[in-house]
């Protein structure tokens, strides 16, 4: 019997096993690569899904990607001011997805602080690009000790005292273009967004550069800057491929830096060879590498204090100063000027201000002592990038688990951005956030000692090194304009909305008409 039941046992497995292996085979025939294909395409967005919700945790944002995958990625090519601005009233921390990346945006001004001062856990990212773009050896990537080091040799370039040797070459500059623009405009009102980009690089890169750059250089550069800015914008398609936005950056970044390593071969001759003295960002830099070398040379057991710097780390580092500076300077020239052409009383007080300090000679040549006179023009200036900060939000990689708050953590390898708008716009510490009120900054003020809430240069070891540098340059521009023209806005239904190009501009791209002052209604101004 047990012989039965056992022939019987081994015949029905028999069956079974050749049963499974029959429809095992059939289903593998019937399977095509459309299933193989769809198979993969649900198990991507499931996977997309589950670590969403797994990085989300506890913080405000989208309950679920409802684009699977490339997440806001479309609604990103055209960024809106509103949306930006919802997403920082939305909490403390709120995220995004898009594409591969994680990224979580603070909103206070404690938790933006926090992110400025973490290198431990946090190093400027910029975007995917970007290492491509301005070249993975450029130190703007640099971290930790390497970045501090590196650092050490350009601090010395923005101060006060070297920033009044690159006053007369800036000065000359403003005139030039104050006149050119009253020239352009002298007929009808135009649109000003470009003229002032322009401007914006040209001062940047005579006080750069010097003469060693060319007039035609510097506007082929501002021309086409903007395909730079283009190619770095905070969301954009992470590879390079011929004929895109990010192309045509890394063209014109690359055709950019060639000319800034000829700059400085030419900026090395006239300091080391010709024993010249600084007239630009670049001799100074050169200046104090010869010094230190000739230091070195004298006492063999001293520390070098700045090392040899290559052309192309040069050409790499100015670079990064024209990109850290050139859409944020734009941003603010844009707006200060339109602000004080709308405010006749502020435009008064400028003047009286300017014309005053001069002793009433218009041709009183720039210094700082009196540029550092001027405190009225200063807290306009001040005002401007308080009310309308060009730098929006600041983005930083997370190199390992970062406990930012005490209920989150956010994953190595995500974006974290910490938001400069909210902390400059704190009925808590600026009454009538939202108004432009210049006498805000007066000495002693509640604002100006709000350290914590001024934010506009960000903070920490990535804190800008070109501050001085900015707040001089403005001084100086809006103090010779406001005097020497009349400037007067074409208000539009759009002149007060904020569009969003790297930084923020003004949606009609300002319609100004510059008109030149007769020495007259100037001397009026002093009578007045």
């Amino acid at each position: 019997m047990s012989q039965v039941i056992s022939s019987y046992s081994g015949s029905n497995s028999s069956t079974i096993a050749g049963t499974i292996s029959h429809y095992a085979q059939s289903v593998i025939n019937d399977f095509t690569w459309w299933q193989a294909i769809l198979a993969v395409v649900i198990g991507v967005v499931s996977y997309d899904q589950i670590m969403y919700q797994i990085r989300k945790g506890n913080i405000a944002g989208p309950k679920f990607k409802v684009w699977p995958v490339i997440g806001p990625f479309l609604e990103s090519l055209d960024p809106k001011f509103e949306e930006y601005k919802a997403k920082w009233d939305s909490g403390p921390l709120s995220c995004v997805s898009i594409f591969h990346k994680f990224v979580v945006i603070a909103s206070t001004r404690d938790l933006a602080r926090k992110i400025l001062q973490s290198p431990a856990y946090v190093k400027p990212c910029v975007v995917d690009v970007a290492v491509k773009i301005l070249r993975p050896s450029n130190w703007v990537f640099l971290d930790g000790k390497e970045h501090v080091d590196y650092r050490k040799g350009l601090n010395g370039l923005f101060t006060k005292k070297a920033l009044e040797v690159y006053i007369p070459a800036q000065e000359k500059i403003i005139d030039d273009y104050l006149n050119r623009f009253a020239e352009m405009s002298k007929d009808e009102p135009m649109i000003f967004f470009h003229e002032f980009r322009e401007i914006m690089c040209a001062l940047s890169l005579k006080t750069f550069c010097g003469d060693y750059i060319t007039d035609e250089q510097i506007k082929l550069i501002a021309d086409n800057y903007y395909k730079v800015t283009a190619a770095l914008e905070l969301v954009n398609f992470p590879i390079i491929i011929p004929f895109t936005k990010t192309w045509y950056g890394k063209v014109t970044a690359d055709d950019t830096m060639k000319i800034f390593e000829s700059c400085a071969a030419m900026a090395k001759k006239h300091i080391n060879e010709e024993n010249g003295k600084p007239t630009c960002v670049m001799d100074a830099w050169i200046d104090s590498m010869k010094q230190a070398r000739e230091s070195k040379s004298k006492d063999p057991d001293a520390k070098l204090l700045i090392r040899e710097f290559s052309n192309r780390e040069i050409s790499e580092a100015i670079f990064t100063f024209l990109f850290a500076s050139q859409d944020a300077s734009s941003s603010a020239c844009c707006w200060m000027f339109q602000l004080i052409a709308d405010r006749p009383d502020v435009m008064a007080k400028i003047r009286e201000e300017q014309i005053r300090l001069r002793d009433g000679d218009i041709n009183k040549p720039l210094t700082g002592e009196l540029i550092d006179s001027m405190k009225y023009t200063f807290m306009v200036v001040k005002e401007t990038l308080r009310y309308r900060p060009p730098v929006l939000m600041v983005p930083y990689v997370v190199k390992k688990s970062y406990p930012v708050s005490d209920n989150y953590t956010v994953p190595k390898g995500a974006m974290v951005i910490p938001t400069l708008y909210p902390a400059l716009h704190d009925p808590e510490v600026y009454e009538n956030p939202d108004d432009f009120i210049p006498e805000r900054w007066v000495e002693g003020s509640p604002a100006n000692q709000a350290k914590k809430n001024w934010l506009v240069f960000g903070n920490g070891p990535h804190v800008c090194l070109g501050q001085n540098y900015v707040m001089m340059a403005f001084t100086a521009l809006i103090g010779k304009a406001a005097m020497l023209y009349d400037i007067d806005h074409t208000v539009t239904p759009l002149s007060e909305e904020i569009k969003v190009f790297a930084t923020i501009f003004p949606k009609d791209d300002l319609i100004l008409q510059f008109k030149h002052r007769s020495e007259q209604e100037i001397l009026n101004d002093i009578s007045a």
